[in-house]
């Protein structure tokens, strides 16, 4: 499903993974995000941009790690999503994202987001309320981030590639300082553009979420 996708500029903290291995920096003291570097292949993503968006999955469960790939073929089969070659990778996708995320983390359970968006949801630059997170956006425009300067929005905004998660600290990630990074949703109201939003948050203790 993926393909080499050249370096980009990124924000100071901001560390870059050539493959999932290297996702480990977001540990560091001094990481405040990580970037996997990759894309989708051309195929795939000419698939789902060109899906009815009536068909793209929808959902959110809190779940165990082993649970995503059934979840999220059933939220496929419920928005009756075609079923295809790359109807596969997307879902083999999450899953492997899933389970990536999970071991780093060492979090036995993962609330997962999967959502079409076509608003301008989370405009506002800021950090979220849990302790961390991964976003990867398989159609549309990739999540934009900066780093504040005293409680201002980002001077310089930048945007993660369409296919590559970013790892993002939340305000109870135990390091402090904070880092001062902030991201939101891309502003995309009224263009047409639908994207496709997946999101996924470690959780520690499931009677918190209760």
């Amino acid at each position: 499903m993926l393909a080499e996708k050249p370096l980009q500029n990124a924000a100071i903290g901001v560390r870059i993974a050539d493959k999932p291995e290297d996702l480990t920096a977001f540990l560091d003291p001094q990481c405040a995000a990580a970037i996997w570097r990759r894309q989708p292949a051309a195929g795939f993503q000419k698939w789902i941009n060109h899906l009815d968006p009536a068909t793209l999955p929808e959902g959110r469960i809190i779940l165990r790690p082993a649970m995503v790939e059934t979840a999220v073929t059933e939220l496929c089969d419920i928005a009756q999503t075609p079923i295809c070659p790359e109807r596969e990778q997307l879902i083999s996708d999450i899953a492997a994202l899933a389970d990536i995320f999970a071991r780093l983390m060492l979090t036995p359970y993962l609330r997962l987001r999967l959502q079409p968006v076509t608003s301008n949801a989370c405009r506002k630059f800021h950090i979220d309320a849990i302790t961390a997170r991964l976003v990867c956006t398989y159609r549309g425009q990739g999540t934009q981030y900066g780093t504040s300067i005293e409680g201002r929005d980002p001077a310089r905004i930048f945007s993660v590639a369409t296919g590559a998660p970013i790892l993002l600290r939340g305000t109870l990630w135990p390091e402090t300082p904070p880092s001062g990074l902030l991201h939101r949703s891309p502003p995309i109201e009224g263009t047409g553009e639908t994207r496709l939003l997946l999101v996924l948050d470690a959780i520690e203790d499931l009677e918190d979420e209760i």
